[in-house]
């Protein structure tokens, strides 16, 4: 491999630590205090998220883009010509860097996750405080509709990173203002959705820290997990960059006045 290339693979596992070093982190805030400072600020959670994606993209981008995401670096490489021999090296640091992501977030929180199973009779095994590092249903949701949520949370986020990114879209964003507006996408899918299974929208995100947790005690909750939902947060936010590529390549690409202004001009030389 070259430099050039063990760098971006660096970098795409740096987006993801930092990410979940800060996502997870709130996570814990707001899952293992009582009371909890998010409790009834619940907007706080989503915004950061969305400025840990946001700081991600800010520190490197420059380097590999910043997919920070396998369903990005899918629909990427479907839609926007990434190289295909690049998507699993990129998977597969991305992974890392959320499972390293999880160590730093369980170094600094162990204590108060012990004190809280301690406190509420709990134990790894059984699930206490998964909850800070990776995700699973929320209130009423059954794992196959949790699969479906993902397909469109994904699919809005892919959707929308599509449009933010656009470079015939005349109304995105200037300069380098589309890192925090993509955070404040994952804010909003968050604020607005978040409830149904904790909006995963991106495998690596939910498989690290999973992975982690496998490791240091969870065990089965973590894998496979209960009604075996380990797969659910890999497989439906893949399915989801699909959709909200192509719904934003049929649906809007095509119509944008830059873009058929400049194929216009091409056909004139």
């Amino acid at each position: 491999m070259s430099k050039t290339f063990v760098g971006q693979l660096i970098s795409e596992a740096m987006a993801m630590f930092l990410v979940i070093a800060f996502g997870d982190s709130v996570a814990a805030m707001y899952t293992l205090y009582n009371p909890s400072p998010y409790q009834q600020a619940y907007w706080g959670v989503c915004i950061a998220w969305g400025l840990a994606v946001t700081i991600s993209i800010y520190t490197t981008a420059s380097v590999s883009g910043c997919h920070g995401n396998p369903a990005v670096t899918l629909a990427l490489a479907v839609y926007r010509g990434f190289s295909w021999r690049k998507v699993l090296p990129y998977c597969l640091a991305q992974i890392t860097g959320a499972f390293l992501g999880a160590g730093i977030v369980y170094t600094l929180f162990s204590p108060v996750i012990d004190n809280f199973n301690l406190t509420n009779h709990l134990t790894r095994a059984t699930g206490g405080a998964a909850g800070v590092f990776f995700t699973h249903p929320g209130l009423a949701v059954t794992p196959m509709h949790a699969f479906s949520d993902e397909i469109i949370l994904t699919a809005f986020l892919i959707f929308g990173i599509f449009a933010i990114t656009e470079q015939y879209n005349e109304m995105a964003p200037g300069a380098n203002g589309g890192a925090l507006m993509i955070g404040c996408l994952v804010a909003l899918i968050g604020a607005s959705m978040g409830y149904l299974e904790a909006w995963a929208l991106n495998p690596a995100r939910d498989f690290g820290p999973r992975l982690f947790c496998f490791l240091a005690g969870w065990g089965p909750a973590a894998l496979p997990s209960p009604q075996s939902y380990w797969w659910i947060p890999i497989a439906a936010p893949l399915l989801g960059a699909f959709v909200g590529g192509g719904a934003y390549q049929l649906l809007i690409r095509p119509f944008l006045p830059a873009r058929q202004k400049a194929l216009l001009d091409a056909a004139k030389t």
